[in-house]
């Protein structure tokens, strides 16, 4: 007893020396006591984004924000509204790939990850829509997505359950774009039997955010995720991530 009283006595006044000399504390200790040791992030599958092997842009800067300040980074890829019920449920501790309040009762964060490029795909005979003209026309999109609340005066949208489905809607004329980040549209395009018949025009640019629950917890891992990205951008330790999977750097 008398050396597991010695060592906690040491670790406290270790702690004590390296606050009063301004020095960060590793591991949990980084973090706060109350975090828990491994943070769950969820998200929808995105090549070279968030892929479900755990590999791609958001998670490799995910890792960077929490992995240093003690917390193990765990991801899954799931359906969009099911990330968000998972941390609605408590189930996980954030969903990426969110737009800024977009969800009512979730926590975001004042710092962005990414950005990312809003599309329309539609039929190749069509006009080429514009971020301005975008109104005139029946849009849809997959259902928790609120494009509505980011895209200027649009008035005849839909929501959809899943992609599948998506091109035959689009060629019996039952919507006359598909709205989505340019890479979702990208593998919707890659299940068309003639690619040519569609086109993805390009229509505006997106910051996108990690969406917390509303919670002691949640809040605590917020407050983490924003002191720590604001380290990385001021550092620039971020910037070789995007030049190595080739994306666009969001901070400058």
């Amino acid at each position: 007893m008398k050396r597991v009283w010695a060592s906690v006595l040491l670790c406290c006044c270790l702690g004590v020396a390296a606050a009063e000399a301004g020095e960060e504390l590793p591991g949990a200790l980084l973090a706060g006591a109350s975090l828990p040791r491994e943070i769950l992030l969820v998200g929808v599958e995105r090549k070279n984004h968030t892929g479900a092997d755990a590999r791609g842009l958001v998670w490799e800067v995910l890792r960077l924000v929490f992995e240093p300040a003690g917390l193990q980074v765990r991801t899954d890829t799931v359906p969009y509204t099911r990330a968000v019920g998972l941390v609605a449920r408590g189930d996980a501790d954030a969903w990426v790939g969110a737009y800024p309040e977009e969800t009512a009762g979730a926590l975001f964060p004042k710092w962005h990850y990414a950005a990312e490029v809003i599309a329309a795909l539609g039929l190749a005979r069509a006009p080429v829509p514009t971020l301005q003209d975008l109104g005139n026309f029946r849009l849809a999109w997959i259902r928790g997505y609120a494009f509505d609340k980011y895209l200027p005066r649009l008035q005849r949208y839909q929501e959809i359950q899943r992609y599948n489905g998506a091109l035959a809607m689009l060629r019996l004329g039952h919507a006359d774009y598909l709205i989505a980040a340019r890479a979702e549209l990208e593998s919707v395009l890659a299940w068309a039997e003639a690619p040519d018949a569609y086109r993805i025009t390009d229509l505006t640019l997106l910051p996108l955010y990690p969406g917390f629950a509303d919670t002691p917890r949640g809040r605590e891992l917020a407050a983490l995720y924003d002191r720590r990205m604001g380290e990385l951008v001021r550092s620039g330790e971020l910037r070789p991530i995007f030049e190595r999977w080739q994306q666009p750097y969001p901070f400058d």
